[in-house]
């Protein structure tokens, strides 16, 4: 199990003894999906949340024409899970599935309050995550209602740079609020200029 790179993740935020590291690492269970494996679905329950080590995830509902629509890309070094269902214990609202072959670590809500309990200081870890999430929700919020679509391709670019690269324009695009042909435009509109 590849644990450098959630124990850097952590260590960004608390300092932990190594008794502690290894109670965490004890909670953690891997697991592997392949690419447009659905790790949730609308009406489940989010029983876990989830460390990506590689790959990507896409969040995303469906409307009533079968359109979707994506709200979050996660990728490696993110936590992802349908966060309002894991806190609340309700059914999930959104589909979360592999764009690509992804490797994760999933920690049980269960063993999260174990270990609230016996690492206070993982409280204090996930509250900063929680708080970014809420944020960084709210700010895409805005954006898609006051931003031009231009705006939120180029805001979309700088913050997941390497991610273009790793996925369809129509997924771009979904996440953007846009056609894909829209996009087309704008990207050929940017390379000009």
């Amino acid at each position: 199990m590849e644990l450098s790179l959630i124990m850097d993740n952590v260590s960004k935020h608390i300092e932990l003894s190594e008794e502690e590291k290894e109670f965490f690492v004890s909670l953690l269970k891997p697991r592997q999906l392949k690419r447009k494996e659905i790790l949730l679905r609308p009406g489940e329950f989010a029983r876990h949340t989830n460390f990506i080590v590689k790959g990507c995830l896409q969040v995303y509902t469906i409307d009533a024409k079968g359109a979707m629509h994506i709200t979050i890309f996660a990728m490696e070094d993110w936590w992802i899970s349908d966060l309002a269902s894991f806190l609340s214990e309700k059914p999930a609202t959104h589909f979360i599935d592999a764009i690509e072959q992804t490797h994760l670590l999933q920690l049980e809500k269960n063993d999260l309050e174990k270990l609230y309990r016996q690492v206070p200081k993982f409280e204090r870890y996930f509250r900063i995550l929680h708080q970014n999430a809420f944020v960084a929700q709210m700010n895409r919020l805005e954006q898609n209602l006051s931003l031009e679509a231009e705006e939120r391709y180029r805001l979309f670019r700088q913050r997941y740079p390497a991610l273009e690269h790793r996925i369809s324009q129509k997924k771009i695009a979904s996440f953007l609020g846009i056609t894909p042909e829209f996009l087309s435009m704008i990207r050929r509109k940017q390379a000009e200029s």
